[in-house]
């Protein structure tokens, strides 16, 4: 793994586009993400933000007939390369979908799955990284006592933050969430929101969000597309203050999307 300091690049977009078949759903992205920031993509739906996420870690390699133009390097090597293992990539970047997905296992289970499967046996190895997963993802103090119950008895936004956890205990170098927030109610993504400012000391997350508040409370920049087409970065303060772009103060100010 090649260490990155905190404040440079650690994903580089350069010149991406990405078809669905012959529908062009990207187009020429230009991008750089910061190792310990949070970005937020941001734009109406239909413009790209959920495929360029994807994109990051190949998850897009599972839909047939796509295809792409262009690169995006992570720590300065291509994740196009011919010999680059996808799994390890995707361990690298991992990944937090709209919907939970606990797996029907035990907690415990759910927390241990990707480092039994890297071939991780000790006992004490696989209780402290349930113990510090759970922690960094908030989730401890509620579940501590019911580790070997079914995970699928948790709440709408303790299992989001069970993923998260899952995620979190294969010490990825990069957080993707997908609308991590939208199926649940405002306290339990308020909960949320306050487990991924935690996870920016440790993490670089990339969060897609349709929630102008959210976007404005946690992330430390945002990119916004339309069209497919990324048509301003910049710090969110700015972006949400005084953005270059018209089409940016548009979709901010509620005039479409």
């Amino acid at each position: 793994m090649t260490s990155v300091k905190r404040n440079s690049d650690i994903i580089s977009i350069n010149n991406f586009s990405f078809y669905y078949g012959l529908n062009q759903v990207l187009f020429d992205i230009d991008l750089r993400v910061v190792n310990n920031e949070i970005i937020a993509f941001i734009g109406p739906s239909g413009c790209g933000k959920s495929t360029l996420l994807r994109s990051i870690n190949r998850m897009n390699d599972l839909i047939e007939n796509t295809n792409h133009e262009g690169d995006i390097q992570l720590i300065g090597q291509s994740i196009y390369t011919r010999d680059l293992d996808v799994i390890g990539l995707r361990k690298r970047v991992g990944m937090i979908f709209q919907k939970s997905n606990p797996f029907p296992k035990s907690i415990y289970e759910n927390i241990v799955f990707g480092l039994r499967i890297a071939g991780i046996k000790d006992k004490e190895v696989l209780d402290n990284a349930v113990e510090e997963s759970l922690i960094n993802a908030a989730l401890w103090d509620e579940v501590k006592d019911r580790l070997h119950s079914s995970a699928l008895g948790l709440s709408g936004g303790q299992t989001q933050r069970l993923c998260i956890a899952r995620t979190i205990a294969i010490k990825p170098e990069i957080i993707l969430m997908d609308e991590p927030c939208s199926a649940l109610d405002p306290i339990a993504a308020g909960k949320i929101e306050e487990t991924i400012l935690e996870l920016k000391k440790k993490f670089t997350i990339i969060i897609v969000t349709h929630n102008m508040q959210q976007a404005s409370r946690i992330s430390d920049r945002t990119a916004f597309f339309y069209l497919g087409k990324l048509i301003e970065c910049g710090d969110t303060e700015h972006i949400f203050s005084n953005p270059h772009e018209k089409q940016t103060e548009d979709y901010i100010s509620g005039r479409f999307g």
